[in-house]
């Protein structure tokens, strides 16, 4: 605000921060954007109620290829019709359930390292897992993050993104603890908006949320109300 920055950019978890702090309403940028984080709907809901006239668009790059492309229409995930096409010279596909790129900006190769980048055809693997819903591809998850819950794979972003549509939480972070029984079930860390909630009623209503939104082998066994969530040096969730 002392700046008078127009054009702002931070991750999902930044503006997640950021939206729970007063000093919001200080700043009236003309630009926001999101990248390094799967961005969806409650945050891009909840930054276009608090910057109403800002242009807001969350793209999807990696280290390897850059920049794939930018989706400004305030939804989450991108048109199916970005599979298939060429984009400022970037072309995309899908398969196994990830988002392979094909990029004239992929870096040569790893320093100190001979495994190769992309695959015989030039499209890199980063890992990035898409589900297509209707005319929209979602991001669902990364392959390195699944929980296997009793032999069936749960990404903990797409709980996630189900208990952050809640309208008193800010953020949720959802992890795996241990079972004797389906070797692992899923908790979630929740950052309430307001520290003033009765935190037993909330986390009885989120779980009730999820059980009306997923399926039971997704649904939380636990939900606890934090102060806070770890964040990494890059301004993503610390995930362990």
């Amino acid at each position: 605000a002392e700046q008078g920055a127009t054009h702002v950019l931070g991750t999902p978890t930044h503006w997640r921060r950021a939206l729970m702090s007063p000093a919001i309403k200080k700043i009236s940028p003309r630009y926001v954007r999101l990248s390094g984080e799967i961005a969806d709907q409650a945050i891009l809901d909840g930054l276009r109620a608090a910057f109403p006239q800002a242009g807001i668009s969350h793209a999807f790059a990696s280290t390897e290829a850059g920049v794939a492309f930018e989706v400004s229409d305030g939804l989450a995930g991108f048109p199916a019709a970005y599979v298939g096409e060429t984009r400022d010279g970037v072309e995309m596909k899908v398969e196994d359930g990830s988002l392979r790129i094909r990029s004239p900006r992929t870096a040569s190769r790893y320093i100190g390292g001979d495994m190769p980048l992309a695959d015989k055809d030039g499209f890199v693997d980063n890992g990035d897992m898409v589900e297509r819903r209707g005319d929209r591809y979602v991001f669902t998850g990364r392959r390195g993050g699944i929980i296997n819950i009793g032999g069936q794979k749960v990404h903990p972003e797409e709980i996630e993104a189900v208990i952050n549509r809640h309208p008193l939480v800010r953020m949720s972070l959802v992890r795996p603890k241990r079972s004797p029984i389906t070797g692992a079930v899923v908790v979630a860390d929740v950052v309430l908006k307001s520290g003033d909630d009765d935190a037993e009623a909330v986390k009885g209503d989120i779980l009730t949320f999820c059980r009306d939104a997923l399926p039971l082998h997704k649904v939380p066994a636990a939900i606890s109300v934090v102060p806070a969530l770890d964040v990494a040096a890059s301004g993503k969730l610390a995930r362990r």
